[in-house]
């Protein structure tokens, strides 16, 4: 079975499908080890992991390599954040046609200008497209694909610009329409109210997806009682706590000007072997080698 038809047996039989971020090969395994259901290749992961912002920086195929290198290590489905399609519709169609080639589940595409800003840069410029670019984005991104079960998902971004629920209904209703299969309601409220009202006012048989980044007080209980909600992305959370572990054993050995007291700060090398399947590689050359 391919990562498309996986996520959508995923989409058929579970209520809720959690999906956890990542930006190569060893943290997308670190997912699947944990039990998530799939991985999501985060674009802000992946852009921090060049040093630079997420702000359209890096091209599509830097995205694509990193999520190319997570799709082959797991077996779990990637659904890869492809921003605003890296163009118009034509970039869209191309973008679609070497994600599916790479195996990728499903692709998700926001409703920003070209270049974008990450939704919750304080100060960011979060300009929305026309709703008929817009439209025709996610018509173009449909017919460039090949495989059936491949997903594109519309991203909604008209909370995030402060444009209401009314606009953010509308749009997210006319993606459907251009033949979304799910569309991904983003909010940078503290209160998941917004997302709550959202989420009660949703009258397509659509599936919804959330990211509650900044309304972590949204568990998983109450997304499911809303019914409506079938994948919950948990972003960026292993990357920012791997960015404070490492701050905090790289200024230790500084300030102790040694390795000598690190314990269990850090894991046994023998643990990062299992992790690149080294016994494996191993047994395979006391079958193989002659």
């Amino acid at each position: 079975m391919n990562k498309s038809a996986k996520l959508r047996e995923l989409f058929a039989k579970k209520d809720l499908i959690r999906v956890v971020g990542a930006h190569d090969g060893l943290s997308a395994k670190l997912a699947e080890l944990s039990g998530f259901d799939g991985v999501w290749a985060t674009g802000l992961e992946i852009s921090a992991s060049y040093g630079v912002p997420d702000a359209s920086l890096i091209s599509m195929y830097q995205f694509l390599e990193a999520a190319r290198s997570m799709n082959e290590i797991v077996s779990i489905p990637i659904i890869a954040d492809c921003d605003t399609g890296f163009g118009n519709a034509i970039n869209v169609m191309y973008m679609v046609k070497r994600y599916e080639k790479a195996g990728i589940a499903a692709v998700v595409i926001e409703e920003k200008k070209f270049p974008k800003q990450h939704s919750f840069l304080a100060g960011g410029r979060q300009e929305l497209l026309r709703v008929e670019e817009f439209e025709g984005k996610i018509e173009a991104a449909k017919a460039a694909q090949n495989n059936a079960d491949f997903m594109v998902i519309a991203r909604i971004e008209a909370l995030i610009a402060g444009w209401g629920q009314e606009e953010a209904q509308m749009r997210a209703h006319h993606y459907v329409d251009a033949g979304a299969d799910a569309i991904l309601i983003h909010s940078k409220s503290k209160d998941p109210q917004e997302i709550i009202e959202f989420v009660n006012n949703w009258d397509k048989d659509v599936p919804l997806v959330v990211v509650p980044t900044a309304y972590p007080s949204l568990r998983e209980k109450e997304i499911k009682e809303l019914g409506k909600i079938k994948v919950v992305i948990y972003a960026h959370q292993g990357f920012r706590a791997s960015i404070k572990a490492m701050e905090a054993v790289l200024n230790k050995i500084r300030k102790d000007g040694g390795i000598y007291d690190l314990g269990e700060l850090i894991v046994p090398v023998n643990h990062v072997f299992d992790l690149q399947d080294v016994p494996q590689m191993k047994e395979n050359e006391r079958k193989f080698l002659r």
